[in-house]
């Protein structure tokens, strides 16, 4: 399980090469289900990879 969330992770990391996305934008890039998508963004978020920004109605994720 834990390969599958770093290659998951690198399916986000690669998806956000182009610049900040909202997560049903990463979603329909990757082809992730949500529990995959939460998991990546997870691993990405500890290792500081990434941001989120946003507001009550969106959230985006940036590369750091």
């Amino acid at each position: 399980m834990i390969t599958k969330i770093g290659e998951n992770a690198g399916l986000v990391w690669n998806s956000l090469q182009n610049g900040a996305q909202e997560f049903k934008a990463i979603k329909k890039a990757t082809k992730l289900k949500n529990e995959e998508l939460y998991l990546a963004l997870g691993w990405l978020a500890r290792e500081g990879k990434i941001t989120f920004t946003g507001n009550e109605k969106e959230t985006f994720v940036e590369l750091v």
